[in-house]
């Protein structure tokens, strides 16, 4: 545990460090709740410590969650992973259900966990990157969260501009690995457009998504050359027109034969 922990060093100040470490250890310890003083309770210094230097470490300590994130992606791809193999990235927002006037950041937000029709929630909407590993004494592979950045309705940046950034950040971290990236439907847009070399990105099209023919080549006239060929079909219309061959794929820890069709196009 000792020899994990001393990779976080460098991002912490030896202050923090310490109070990292010993949060740490009292979540590991789990006697009370999932928070900052049962995670204090946790490591025996509920007595010891006053709540606020637990409190201070994530409301005013010099340190950034980014760089302990791209730490622990470090960890998981050097221990988790085979060498050299691609890094297959999990893209996705979740929820996290807050009340009060003064939290930063809430709003309304979809929430697929919510009971009802009506799939919505108020809380802190993350934007999460998790790295796919498969433990040997797991039968099931399994995501282990790296990066996580805040999405604020009505800001700047919308959650795939937010979750395109935190893919860029992997890609930079590991330049020789390539990166599979696995989103929602809601992340299949111009955000990801012009991924880096060796990168690919899979995800659910919209049944209102267009597709056209790759762009056609120059024809060596004046003006702007064209950024994408004819306009191909609807995923609708293509599935009734493509040909489709049977293939073995595991998935959700089963193995099944599916019908796959392929198309080389511009979405």
């Amino acid at each position: 545990m000792s020899g994990v922990l001393e990779t976080f060093r460098p991002c912490f100040t030896a202050p923090s460090f310490e109070t990292f470490t010993a949060l740490l250890t009292g979540l590991w310890a789990q006697p009370v709740g999932r928070t900052v003083c049962g995670m204090l309770t946790g490591a025996g210094l509920s007595r010891v410590w006053h709540h606020a230097r637990a409190h201070r470490l994530f409301s005013a300590a010099r340190w950034c969650p980014h760089q302990l994130g791209l730490a622990v992606a470090g960890l998981v791809v050097a221990h988790l992973l085979a060498p050299g193999a691609s890094i297959t990235v999990v893209i996705d927002d979740t929820l996290f259900r807050r009340r009060g006037r003064k939290v930063h950041g809430v709003g309304w937000f979809h929430d697929g966990s919510a009971a009802g029709t009506l799939k919505v929630g108020f809380g802190n909407n993350w934007v999460v990157a998790a790295i796919i590993v498969t433990l040997p004494f797991g039968a099931r592979p399994v995501a282990v969260p790296v990066l996580a950045t805040l999405a604020v309705k009505g800001g700047d940046r919308s959650t795939p501009d937010l979750a395109r950034d935190l893919v860029d950040a992997l890609a930079e971290r590991f330049p020789d690995r390539g990166i599979q990236v696995v989103a929602a439907p809601a992340y299949g847009c111009g955000a990801f457009a012009g991924l880096g070399h060796d990168m690919t990105m899979t995800t659910r099209a919209r049944s209102t998504a267009v597709f056209y023919q790759p762009a056609p080549p120059r024809t060596g006239r004046r003006g702007r050359p064209r950024l994408k060929g004819d306009r191909i079909d609807t995923p609708t219309q293509l599935a009734g027109s493509a040909t489709w061959r049977t293939a073995t794929v595991t998935r959700y820890g089963s193995t099944a034969a599916v019908q796959v069709a392929e198309r080389v196009c511009l979405w």
